[in-house]
Formats: C-alpha cells, sequence, structure tokens
C-alpha cells in the first residue's frame, strides 16, 4: 500500500488557510456553541489605513519631540492652580525621557540614561492624576492610570500588573511601538506597602512590589495573557515553522512608570530621622500654614524603606515629586481660573436650560470654604456646587426665570432663596440685576446716577431671557462716560 503524498508544487496553485484564519474560525465556533462570553483581544492589529496613518504620524511625532521644561510648566499651568516645584519637576523628567526616546527612535546612538520613573507624593485632590494625564495628552503617548490595590502577588485574585502593560497596547490602538513609548501610571501605591509593625508584614503587597518591578525594569510583555483563549489555541496549533510573523511582545524598557500615593505619616518618619524625638507628643511643632516646614523635603529613599517600600522598588523611582495640599485660596482660584472648571461646567448646564448663573466673588469665598471643610481637595468642589445648586438645577428649568446672582448668602442658605425664586420670581429677578449692577458699579469705581440704574434695570428686565445680562451690564460700565 503506497501513502499518498499531496503534491507541494509552486505552480499548482492551491489555497491554504492560516493559521490565523483557523484561530479566528475556531473562536467563532466556540462563540456559538457556548453560552459563555469569550473576552478577548483582537487576533492582530487593525489593518485600516487611516488607523495605521494616525499611529504613524504619533511615533513621527515624538521623534521630533521638542518641548522644553517650561512649556509643559506653561501648559499645566492652564489646568491646575500651585504645585509649582511639582510642575517643575515633572516637566523636567518628561523632557529628559523623552528626549532620550526621540534620539533612540532616530537611529541616534544614546548615551547612557537611568529611565526618570517618577514617585508622586501628596494628599488626595491636589491634581496627582490630572497632571500626569495632560501631561500625556500633551506628548500625545498613550496613557493608563490604575490603582496599586486592584493587584494580587499571584493575580489570580486581583489582577495581574502586566495587564497595566496589555491596557497600554489597547489605548495604543494595539501598536506595539507606540505602546512601548507610552505613561503607566499607578495610584495608592503607599497602600501595597509592608506594614510597619514587626509583627504583621504584608506579604501579598510586597510581592506586587516584586511584580512591578520586573516591568519596570526590561522585560517583554506578552500581548496576551495565558489563559486568553486566542492565546491557548495559537499556542497548541503553532509549531517551529508556523511561527507568527507579527510580534507578540511589548517591551517595557522605554515605558514610562509614574507611582503616586498620600503616604500618611511619611512625614513623621522623616522628622523622626532628622531629630531623633519620638513620635508623639515630644515631636516638633509645625506651621501648617508654612508649606516650608514639611519634612518631606528631606525625604530619602531610606524613608520610603521605613514606610514599607522594598529598596530596590523605591530605588527604580529616582524622581520623588512633593505635592501640596490645598488651601482655601487655591480652590477658589481652581473654581475661577483653571481651565476645565466644575464651575464653569454647572454655568453651562443652567445655560441649556437658557438660564444664566452669576457667582460673585463673596459666593466664591464661600463655596472654597466648604470645600476646604471637606480636606479632600479639588474633588470638594464638584460635591459642594452639586449640594448648593441639585435643586435650582430641578426646578427652574420649567419656569421663566432666565437669571440666578449667586452671592455669600446665596451659598450659605440656598433652600430658602429658591422658594424667594418659586414664590416671586420676578421680584426676585429684579432684586438679582440691582444686585449685579452694585457690584459691577463697585469693580469699576464708578459713580452712577439712581436713574441711569433705573435705565439699566429696565434694559436689563427687557433682555432677561436672552442669558447675557452680566454682558449687559458690564458692556454699559466699559462705556460709561461720567458726566458733571
Amino acid at each position: 500500500m503506497t501513502e499518498k503524498k499531496h503534491p507541494i508544487n509552486e505552480d499548482n496553485e492551491k489555497e491554504t488557510t492560516s493559521l490565523h484564519d483557523i484561530t479566528k474560525e475556531l473562536i467563532e465556533e466556540l462563540k456559538q456553541s457556548s453560552n459563555e462570553v469569550f473576552m478577548t483581544l483582537p487576533l492582530s492589529p487593525s489593518d485600516d489605513s487611516s488607523e495605521n496613518q494616525d499611529k504613524n504620524a504619533i511615533i513621527d511625532h515624538i521623534k521630533t519631540f521638542n518641548i522644553r521644561p517650561k512649556d509643559i510648566k506653561t501648559y499645566l499651568d492652564r489646568f491646575v492652580i500651585n504645585q509649582t516645584n511639582a510642575k517643575k519637576a515633572l516637566a523636567i523628567s518628561i523632557c529628559d525621557h523623552y528626549n532620550y526616546i526621540k534620539e533612540t527612535l532616530t537611529n541616534t546612538s544614546p548615551g547612557h540614561y537611568t529611565k526618570q520613573n517618577i514617585l508622586m507624593i501628596g494628599p488626595t485632590g491636589v491634581g496627582k492624576t490630572y497632571l500626569i494625564k495632560r501631561i500625556a495628552e500633551l506628548i500625545g503617548v498613550p496613557f493608563v492610570k490604575s490603582d496599586a490595590t486592584k493587584f494580587t502577588e499571584t493575580g489570580y485574585q486581583g489582577g495581574d500588573v502586566e495587564d497595566l502593560v496589555r491596557q497600554l497596547y489597547k489605548k495604543a490602538n494595539h501598536h506595539i511601538e507606540l505602546a512601548e513609548h507610552g505613561i503607566i501610571y499607578l495610584d495608592e501605591v503607599d497602600k501595597i506597602t509592608g506594614t510597619q509593625s514587626s509583627h504583621h508584614k504584608d506579604i501579598s503587597g510586597r510581592g506586587v512590589q516584586s511584580n512591578l518591578l520586573k516591568i519596570m525594569e526590561d522585560t517583554d510583555v506578552t500581548i496576551r495573557p495565558n489563559w486568553d483563549i486566542q492565546a491557548q489555541i495559537k499556542q497548541m496549533m503553532s509549531t517551529k515553522k508556523d511561527a507568527p510573523s507579527e510580534k507578540e511582545t511589548i517591551n517595557t524598557k522605554n515605558i514610562l512608570f509614574i507611582m503616586s500615593g498620600a503616604f500618611n505619616h511619611l512625614d513623621d518618619i522623616i522628622e523622626k530621622r532628622l531629630t531623633g524625638h519620638k513620635i508623639g507628643f515630644d515631636r516638633i511643632k509645625k506651621d501648617p500654614n508654612n508649606k516650608d516646614t514639611s519634612p518631606i523635603k528631606n525625604l530619602r529613599t531610606k524613608d520610603l524603606v521605613t514606610f514599607g517600600l522594598e529598596p530596590e522598588f523605591a530605588g527604580r523611582l529616582p524622581v520623588r515629586v512633593q505635592l501640596n495640599e490645598l488651601s482655601k485660596t487655591d480652590l477658589s482660584h481652581i473654581l475661577v481660573h483653571s481651565e476645565e472648571s466644575i464651575l464653569e461646567q454647572y454655568i453651562l448646564s443652567f445655560k441649556r436650560f437658557n438660564i444664566e448663573l452669576y457667582v460673585n466673588d463673596d459666593a466664591l469665598d464661600e463655596i472654597a470654604d466648604i470645600a476646604y471643610q471637606e480636606q479632600i481637595g479639588a474633588r470638594a468642589l464638584s460635591s459642594t456646587l452639586e449640594n448648593i445648586f441639585r435643586e435650582f438645577k430641578f426646578e427652574l428649568p420649567s419656569t421663566n426665570i432666565g437669571y440666578i446672582y449667586a452671592t455669600k448668602e446665596f451659598i450659605q442658605d440656598p433652600k430658602k432663596i429658591l422658594e424667594n425664586y418659586l414664590k416671586s420670581p420676578k421680584k426676585q429677578l429684579t432684586a438679582d440685576i440691582m444686585a449685579t449692577i452694585s457690584n459691577e458699579i463697585k469693580k469699576s469705581n464708578l459713580t452712577v446716577t439712581k436713574d441711569e440704574q433705573d435705565t439699566l434695570l429696565n434694559q436689563c428686565l427687557d433682555e432677561s431671557n436672552k442669558g447675557h445680562i452680566v454682558e449687559l451690564i458690564q458692556n454699559y460700565m466699559r462705556n460709561y462716560v461720567k458726566t458733571d
């Protein structure tokens, strides 16, 4: 019996099915034949030409990186109030890192370089995440943010730290080279430290640090985890001759890692090292209003190790950035001067109902004071404004009220003011416009007669449903000519 052999001849053009196609067909069959939901990554990066052009454009943009540290700080000043020293430190580190990346991408022989991974230390709500997000947008690289508490040493209960790199790959639209130059930001890293008690060590936290240490250095991460159904099928069906042509791993050498956390009581550890005093009643008193007295400025790696970071882990975070707690003045400035201010969001939400909202300076100070008492930084501004304006946003769109003038009294007792709007809308509107006129006269340092104020009031009442009362009054003050 002769064995049948399939002739292999270049002239005999038989259609062959690739491993990629077989895998795809198997996945589809499994999906149809099972009630389970298969969560899988794409079989391969998209072949869409426009997408590839966009990705290549981003790589080209990194190759021509020419941003200066001052440019980054100026950009960040538009969004984050205060934190001057932190902005400077971040700007320098980012420029150092991407200037090095630029050299590696343009085939220039780069000199010796230690990756400038960053550790940000500061209380909640001071802008840590926002700073890094804005920097990533400015440079144009993929950015992933996660919490360290989501991960465990084994990855069976909780996440695997390598998933951070895979998330970056996804953010880069499955473009490996682009993912290899992105930024991974991990918050709450202080929560994965070993406890400071010698009797209770958090082994899982130390294990997560060890796993993070691997990807922070120079390692290859597969684009599909081992449990992924496609990865398993490919592994079963592939042979040495059948090895995939596309790259299947992401190298982490040039990925910038940024860690952050509140690190509560780290200042106590530093102060004890500096003074030798025991933590407690013997501790030197600090002036809470003088940020220069904070012991964090004297931070050393030894202090981070005492806190609970592994020495190797702390050593891979050479850039340490301190962010200060926000003051009441800072919170007030955030409301007025920062781009994408939460107050601007509320003004726009009322405007969509044809209602104009104006908040005077005293009201801004009162809002900042209430938010400051929450002790959660800028995040408190959102909840404070929600508590003040929620009922107004519910009730007023169903009325003919087209103007709201928020004062300190308004902020202190919004329920009472809302009752006035609903009971006597015409009276309240007149009072609001007169208060606005008086406020603008005071700011303009002008003397406007009573008759002129009445004339302006009537103009505003006639225009009250058009949403530009404040603009009308301010234009009047700018064009006002004082007559003897």
